[in-house]
């Protein structure tokens, strides 16, 4: 197989699972939002979709290996990221589980709230610990552009809801949205400057 074949086979397999996990996550929200799901049903499922990053991560691999953007740092970054994630899918069952069969509130509330928490703080800590690693300044560049795409997702799309639900259009929603927000807006931003990467050398 030719590097370039290599290469579209990466990224065909990239936009592929970045889709289904885009899907999933839109899915899960509608059917949490129109009650069509319990709360505790959307929790389950959206740790099933965040599943999904493991695919997505392997193809992205893959395409930068393909490329020659897999450096020591994204590497460094992938695994710690990947760890932080099953924590986090980890944590959050068994927050759930543990308030569902128990009933827990106050400080043991707190407690178990802090199990899927304290992962997307490790999730956090992993990207900036990327950006001071890595050496090579367009793939750091990169990087900065994506999670600030990610951070202009979160920010309009809060916004957005926050003041429809102030005036009564649409239902509450919860907070932890947030994060997987952030993490498409970022994956979504890295495909797109991938795709244009690729075109401007077609071109």
């Amino acid at each position: 197989m030719t590097v370039a074949a290599a290469e579209d086979g990466a990224r065909r397999s990239t936009w592929f699972w970045a889709g289904m996990m885009i899907a999933s996550f839109a899915i899960i929200s509608a059917l949490r939002i129109t009650d069509a799901i319990g709360e505790t049903t959307g929790f389950i499922l959206m740790s099933c979709a965040m599943m999904l990053i493991i695919p997505l991560t392997r193809a992205g691999l893959a395409r930068q290996r393909a490329t020659g953007h897999l450096s020591p740092a994204v590497v460094r970054y992938t695994r710690r990221f990947m760890i932080a994630t099953f924590g986090y899918v980890l944590g959050l069952g068994l927050a759930v589980w543990l308030h569902e069969r128990f009933g827990l509130d106050g400080a043991e509330a707190f407690a178990i709230a802090l199990l899927p928490i304290v992962p997307i703080f490790a999730m956090i800590w992993a990207m900036g610990r990327y950006l001071v690693e890595e050496e090579d300044e367009f793939l750091r560049h990169r990087a900065m552009m994506a999670s600030l795409f990610g951070l202009g997702v979160v920010l309009a799309a809060g916004s957005f809801w926050g003041f429809l639900e102030t005036f009564g259009v649409v239902p509450h929603v919860w907070a932890w949205w947030t994060f997987p927000a952030w993490a498409i807006g970022m994956g979504v931003a890295q495909c797109w400057m991938a795709w244009r990467d690729r075109s401007g050398e077609e071109a």
